[in-house]
């Protein structure tokens, strides 16, 4: 397992569009993907595979998140989805 946490930048957040290139991306990977947000007093987990989860974890700009990647080809996924929210998911 490995994991790395980023900053959400583009300044809509993860809304219907830059979910699905997240989501898109992800199903690329063999290895299970997880979105982690802290929210107030909660921890909210989202399936990276999933649009109808990222979208429930309501994922702002400016937010930070871990992404878990855990797998044969966790690595690669990790530097991946890391380097597209950079790049600001397609916005």
């Amino acid at each position: 397992m490995v994991s790395g946490k980023t900053k959400i930048k583009n300044p809509t957040g993860l809304h219907l569009r830059p979910a699905g290139l997240f989501c898109k991306t992800a199903m690329q990977f063999a290895s299970k993907i997880t979105v982690r947000k802290q929210a107030r007093n909660e921890e909210i987990t989202a399936n990276a595979k999933s649009v109808l989860s990222v979208l429930g974890a309501c994922i702002k700009s400016g937010d930070e998140i871990e992404v878990i990647c855990e797998g044969s080809d966790e690595t690669a996924a990790l530097a991946e989805m890391i380097r597209i929210i950079e790049d600001g998911l397609g916005e």
